[in-house]
């Protein structure tokens, strides 16, 4: 886990992970950045994208101070009935407004919570970088992708553009 291994890194732990709350995943987000020392570089899986997205628009002032760059791992289609279950609908509809920050999408060819073509829509909308990870299903540990070396460097050449300028 990257965790782990990344300084100062923490990790923003839910309420609960099968029951989202859009609301209250949102305030999960604010206290984690109001705590960080600097702005910081969010790496969001899954429904956490969405969540990455809802939050740019609703706290601008915070997330100018407090969030450099984005990650955008797997986004799940919150939108779609076919890729998603009914306990992500809370949080759709998806943002599509640029994020005012640099960000990466990381999507696989044969996800099953979201088809490329929309993970590439987000991308594209959202003014992100995308990268097409291949057929590795939903890019978690299922994945069996270890320490998934693609991801840290889409990692590492997100934070070299975020703090180049």
């Amino acid at each position: 886990m990257w965790a782990a291994k990344l300084p100062r890194c923490s990790r923003v732990v839910q309420a609960d992970w099968d029951h989202p709350d859009r609301e209250l995943w949102l305030q999960g987000l604010r206290r984690a950045l109001d705590a960080a020392d600097g702005p910081a570089i969010v790496v969001a899986h899954s429904l956490a994208c969405a969540l990455v997205a809802h939050a740019a628009p609703r706290w601008p002032a915070l997330i100018a101070r407090n969030l450099r760059a984005a990650l955008l791992v797997a986004p799940a289609d919150v939108d779609s009935p076919a890729h998603t279950p009914p306990e992500t609908r809370g949080f759709g509809p998806m943002p599509r407004a640029r994020l005012p920050f640099p960000a990466t999408v990381i999507a696989s060819d044969d996800d099953p919570y979201v088809s490329i073509d929309r993970a590439r829509g987000f991308a594209a909308a959202w003014g992100a970088t995308f990268v097409a990870a291949g057929a590795v299903g939903h890019i978690n540990a299922a994945s069996a992708l270890g320490d998934w070396p693609a991801g840290r460097r889409a990692l590492d050449a997100l934070v070299a553009r975020a703090t180049a300028g």
